[in-house]
């Protein structure tokens, strides 16, 4: 099934095309269940995880406090081992950087890896048009492909599909008929796409981090295929956003045992590939060439602002298995690349509140999303201060007034007691009442028919500490 929402609509609009999706909110749950449950065994292997979690964004925000210097350090020993490093501030330059590669290697097919940058920027749709084939090789990102889809997490980005979905794809990308079997599924997939990693001029990659003071890449994977799309072509870029750089191997470490049990809960994933420029000569494989593209793309926007701890996230997607909003509507509804709690943050302050800041408020503000987060991400106090930016900029006129006129009312106590048995008394008359329309746009989205007001007490607690000499 293809991804039928549009982008163009609002989340609300996205949201209902995923609640109407027969079986959707069982793929998603069975899969986010299966995962947090992994995550928290894994992380009972740890002396202390906590410990490690406080010093893990302790290393996030080094690097991000001395990001030019982490940068510059990891271009120049990337360079000293025969690689060439790009730095690309925004989409633009990173596409066209990649497209310029594959035009002069002569380059008809390109190997991807899964890497969430390159959806960011549009690589595949940029390639296609110049005429070169770009193959998502990681199983999951090969099924999104094939179906026409966006991921729908970060993770594991084709959740939403079931198995007999992938044995329909597949039966038509193939002209025969696929029986709903995983590992013959998988050794389908697994046959197409070898024959795609031996003809490729060109591999593509993204890195999970870059270690500066060797000059590495750090790409992590449960699939082999990382590995094999930066070794088997004679030519191979990483994209990486320019905030996954990190200073030393003591630092990896730290990151990886927070990485692999919080995204898929192993205490290593099976592949742990490293990367140090192109093929020596006395190497018997690896790219001939080797490019890292390093994006910046809005993000030293964020560096330095109330914003800046965002860039600490390492995709391992656990905020999004805890989060109920996204359990509920899969990804699709948040945007094409990235989804919960993190995506209804970075979407936001990447494109702009006009744009995406309606996101912030798909949220209930549990703080489950920040209670899991490996580098401790105040995930719901970002989307707090998203809301307030969207309700200054981009809200409706009556919306804005409203909080407004609730901000002043709040602001004094007396008014604010006023206010309270007012809404007390109010809440008293309309309780239990179900389809109840109220006039205002912002109100009658609480009040749609199915939903039922809850009932208010006759006294309101304010008035029971009183009375008890509270």
């Amino acid at each position: 099934m293809s991804d039928t929402h549009d982008y163009s609509k609002g989340f609300g609009a996205r949201a209902a095309v995923s609640l109407g999706r027969p079986g959707l909110h069982d793929l998603v749950s069975e899969a986010v269940d299966r995962q947090s449950a992994a995550r928290l065994q894994a992380l009972e292997s740890l002396d202390d995880p906590e410990a490690l979690r406080d010093l893990a964004a302790e290393i996030r925000d080094d690097a991000l406090a001395r990001l030019d210097e982490r940068l510059a350090s990891l271009a120049a020993n990337w360079e000293a081992a025969g690689g060439t490093v790009f730095f690309a501030a925004d989409a633009d330059e990173a596409r066209s950087y990649v497209a310029d590669l594959a035009t002069r290697t002569g380059a008809k097919t390109a190997v991807k890896s899964k890497s969430m940058v390159t959806e960011e920027i549009g690589l595949n749709a940029v390639l296609e048009q110049m005429g070169v084939e770009a193959i998502e090789t990681d199983l999951g990102e090969f099924i999104n492909q094939v179906a026409g889809d966006h991921p729908s997490h970060i993770v594991a980005p084709a959740i939403h599909h079931s198995k007999a979905d992938v044995a329909r794809l597949f039966s038509r990308l193939s002209d025969e008929p696929r029986d709903e079997d995983a590992q013959a599924l998988t050794g389908f997939a697994r046959a197409y796409l070898r024959e795609k990693f031996l003809s490729a001029e060109l591999g593509i990659t993204g890195a999970n981090f870059g270690i500066s003071e060797a000059g590495a890449l750090c790409i992590v994977s449960n699939e082999g295929n990382a590995r094999m799309c930066m070794s088997l072509p004679p030519v191979h870029v990483a994209v990486m956003g320019m905030e996954r750089v990190i200073g030393t191997w003591d630092e990896l470490a730290v990151m990886l045992a927070l990485l692999c049990r919080s995204a898929t809960g192993q205490k290593i994933t099976q592949y742990v590939s490293l990367l140090n420029g192109a093929r020596r000569s006395d190497e018997p494989d690896g790219p001939e060439e080797s490019h890292l593209v390093i994006v910046d793309n809005g993000r030293s926007n964020l560096l330095g602002t109330r914003y800046s701890s965002a860039l600490r996230c390492i995709r391992c997607g656990a905020c999004l298995n805890v989060c109920p909003v996204f359990r509920q509507t899969g990804g699709h509804a948040y945007d094409p690349v990235y989804s919960g709690p993190i995506g209804a943050v970075i979407n936001p302050l990447m494109k702009g509140t006009d744009e995406a800041g309606e996101l912030a408020h798909a949220s209930t503000l549990c703080g489950a999303c920040t209670a899991v987060c490996p580098v401790r991400i105040p995930l719901h106090d970002l989307l707090v201060y998203l809301r307030q930016e969207y309700a200054r900029e981009s809200a409706p006129a009556t919306e804005r007034a409203g909080y407004q006129v609730w901000a002043r009312a709040w602001s004094n106590g007396r008014r604010f007691a006023w206010f309270s048995r007012v809404g007390n008394r109010f809440g008293r008359i309309m309780g239990d009442r179900v389809g109840t329309r109220l006039p205002l746009p912002l109100l009658s989205r609480w009040t749609r028919p199915g939903r039922r007001l809850p009932s208010f007490p006759d006294k309101a607690y304010r008035d029971e500490r009183k009375g008890a000499g509270g």
